[in-house]
């Protein structure tokens, strides 16, 4: 899982990016809308994991990870300009969701005049550039598909005007200031339009800064759309916290009255947003998490550990996370009965422990 971190120049962007990674990376400004991007990837923080690992004993442990991505400021603007930079449009578009960043707090230190703090603003200007982008894309592509509507060929031009009815749609929400994820798509068309760019169709976390001393806004926004998840947070508080280690963070942790560490709501966010979940396997070997999307059967999850277990797929050995802490051992929790044999068609719950057999 990716995720791309956008905002405004000066909108505490790699802050946040060092609090989620416990990373150093310059947070001074660079030029608006350069493609210069700074990617680190953590572990999703899941206690099951450690609880497993207790358990097993395992030579190896292995989180389930995502990938952060801190991409440069977007000035405002700039879709009206020409729109986004080609180079960092592809920075952006290659994330699975986007964390955008508003700065919510005073700084006097910050130039243009941005002493006046309005995230309801700054919000809508950055809205305001991915919807452009979007535009653009579909008036190009309705502007070269003229010919294919007027194709000799039957098929092509019915194909076509599908496409031109969908496009048109789009077209009209994004004008109105819609975001493409506000479009109610059935899942055909969802599935044409995964080969366009389009980034406001692309879940949204809204991160809050509010400061050190903040005071909560969210409340006061009036923010609401689909696939969209709006949190607060405490930037450079919560980057110093992550450099510390252990029992010195939680009594800063609590000091400040922070429940859990910026990373762990956040990629809770994401995975409710993008609608994932995490299954493990285990052994002496290794215990792992695994992600898939919520709904993904058997043999999909047996792709996600390795291609061969999927083409050989015979069954799957499942059991609960939580028969299995009850019993105490896999051997205890065959013996109650908790082990089940499932086919290629079971739905993966959150928490399975699968054991794949397969034959290739």
């Amino acid at each position: 899982m990716q995720i791309g971190i956008i905002g405004l120049p000066n909108s505490s962007k790699t802050t946040i990016f060092n609090a989620l990674t416990r990373g150093h990376a310059e947070t001074t400004p660079v030029p608006a809308c350069a493609a210069e991007v700074h990617a680190a990837t953590v572990d999703v923080p899941d206690p099951r994991v450690r609880v497993l690992s207790d358990l097993f004993h395992p030579r190896k442990t292995t989180y389930a990870q995502v990938q952060y991505n801190d991409i440069a400021g977007l000035a405002p603007g700039v879709g009206k300009n020409g729109g986004i930079p080609g180079p960092l449009l592809n920075a952006i578009n290659q994330n699975d969701a986007l964390l955008h960043v508003v700065r919510a707090f005073e700084d006097d230190t910050i130039p243009h005049g941005a002493g006046s703090v309005d995230a309801a603003r700054d919000l809508a200007a950055l809205d305001t550039e991915l919807l452009l982008s979007d535009l653009m894309i579909v008036e190009a592509r309705l502007e070269r598909m003229q010919k294919d509507l007027q194709s000799p060929q039957p098929a092509r031009r019915e194909a076509a005007a599908r496409e031109q009815a969908l496009l048109l749609r789009l077209k009209e929400a994004l004008e109105a200031g819609t975001p493409l994820r506000d479009v109610a798509l059935e899942p055909e068309e969802e599935k044409e339009l995964r080969g366009f760019a389009f980034l406001t169709l692309k879940p949204v976390l809204v991160a809050l800064n509010i400061g050190d001393e903040g005071a909560p806004q969210a409340a006061a926004l009036a923010y609401e759309h689909r696939r969209t998840q709006m949190l607060e947070l405490r930037g450079r508080l919560e980057m110093e916290i992550a450099q510390m280690e252990g029992d010195e963070a939680e009594t800063f942790l609590h000091e400040f009255g922070i429940s859990e560490p910026t990373l762990s709501r956040l990629i809770r966010s994401s995975y409710e947003l993008l609608g994932l979940q995490s299954f493990f396997t285990v052994g002496q070997d290794e215990v792992r998490a695994w992600t898939v999307r919520r709904g993904a059967t058997a043999v999909e999850a047996a792709d996600a550990i390795h291609s061969d277990l999927a083409r050989g797929f015979i069954r799957a050995e499942v059991v609960a996370y939580d028969d299995l802490i009850a019993a105490g051992s896999l051997a205890a929790a065959k013996e109650r009965g908790h082990v089940r044999l499932q086919g290629k068609d079971y739905v993966v719950k959150d928490g399975d422990i699968l054991n794949i057999r397969f034959n290739v």
